[in-house]
């Protein structure tokens, strides 16, 4: 249910929204000190929506929408450049997954042959980076050392964007968007590299989130499903 290049690209979405930094306008602070004030508005948080689409140097994109609250309840939806998308509900230990007909078509020809409207249930250890599912934590911690640049704005919010190199990426770089008014949320992370883009969005901060099981109906136990 992969391709190498999706499977690529997706370990990079994932990846990329693991690391966040925030800053202020500047000032007295550094910006490895407004990092660390950002990292700490972002951990308190007890819900956000991230969004994030990440495209390889060699072609595929995918997009990915996860609310969360950074614990353990989410809900995320992954839709791939080669066809179709893929739902997950995650609620505590417990994941429901729901390929849509398009995704599995793009992945076994000729093996579908209806709409596809149940969730497979599977436990959320089960999930390994590069499946499609995401995790509902994010431990929004900096590295590197950060670099001052121009303010901008982001959803409204005035902020300002510090610079961190990756040296283990092969030179690439994150610019984190961090906003300036009200809290210092981290508004935006774009990564450039070799291999892969992405840029990773946050909004929703704190809004109220209810996420449930699907009804028993709609569900089957993962050893069940289809392969």
């Amino acid at each position: 249910m992969r391709t190498t290049t999706t499977t690529a690209v997706l370990t990079c979405v994932l990846a990329g929204v693991l690391v966040a930094g925030c800053g202020s306008d500047g000032g007295s602070r550094s910006a490895d000190e407004m990092l660390e004030d950002a990292n700490a508005a972002m951990r308190a948080l007890e819900s956000v929506r991230i969004d994030s689409t990440s495209t390889a140097a060699k072609g595929g994109t995918v997009t990915v929408r996860l609310v969360t609250d950074l614990e353990s309840r989410c809900t995320a939806k992954a839709t791939f450049s080669q066809g179709g998308s893929l739902e997950q509900i995650r609620v505590d230990g417990t994941d429901y997954v729901r390929p849509d007909r398009a995704y599995l078509e793009s992945r076994r020809p000729g093996g579908v042959t209806g709409e596809q409207k149940l969730w497979v249930r599977t436990s959320a250890d089960a999930a390994r980076p590069g499946d499609g599912l995401s995790s509902c934590t994010r431990p929004f911690a900096s590295f590197g050392t950060a670099e001052k640049g121009r303010s901008t704005r982001v959803g409204g919010r005035e902020a300002v964007e510090l610079t961190v190199r990756d040296e283990g990426a092969q030179g690439g770089s994150y610019t984190f968007s961090v906003a300036t008014e009200g809290e210092p949320h981290l508004l935006k992370v774009v990564y450039e590299g070799a291999d892969y883009d992405t840029s990773t969005s946050f909004a929703g901060f704190d809004e109220p989130l209810d996420v449930r099981a699907p009804k028993p109906s709609e569900v089957i136990d993962g050893q069940d499903a289809p392969r």
